[in-house]
């Protein structure tokens, strides 16, 4: 069980804007034989989804700062950058499983107000389709 839960952390705390390797951890678990692939997937994907999950809420809470007067953006520019992102940056969520720009994404969909179930679905794919391909070649490696 505390293998589960030091996954599910270090899962969750690697998605959010914190430098954290999960792969490691997870890597570990798989090479000592003694753990379900399968739970393990399961872990590691929810804890993930649910930094990333973290993050849009944060972004979120960034636009009650709009209108101080250090917000980067104008109400004109942000409405202009939320059109674009719904038209064309959803997509970049995919890339939400990559290495120091991923976590960020996340975070600027929650301030592009991404409607929460699109942000959901693609965030889980990617962040469970690196999970897989992680788990595929440990497994083949063993």
């Amino acid at each position: 069980m505390i293998a589960y839960l030091g996954l599910f952390g270090a899962a969750l705390i690697a998605a959010t804007i914190l430098p954290l390797q999960s792969e490691a951890v997870l890597v570990g678990l798989l090479l000592t034989q003694d753990y379900p692939v399968s739970v393990l997937f399961l872990v590691a994907t929810g804890g993930n989804v649910l930094g990333a999950v973290i993050n849009w809420f944060l972004g979120r809470f960034l636009l009650s700062f709009q209108h101080k007067r250090w917000f980067p953006a104008n109400e004109q520019q942000l409405a202009r950058a939320q059109a674009w992102y719904h038209r064309y940056g959803r997509w970049s969520l995919l890339g939400s499983w990559l290495p120091v720009v991923g976590d960020p994404l996340t975070l600027v969909a929650g301030v592009m107000r991404e409607r929460f179930l699109p942000f959901l679905l693609l965030v889980t794919l990617a962040k469970a389709g690196r999970y897989l391909v992680l788990i595929a070649a440990t497994l083949a490696w063993l």
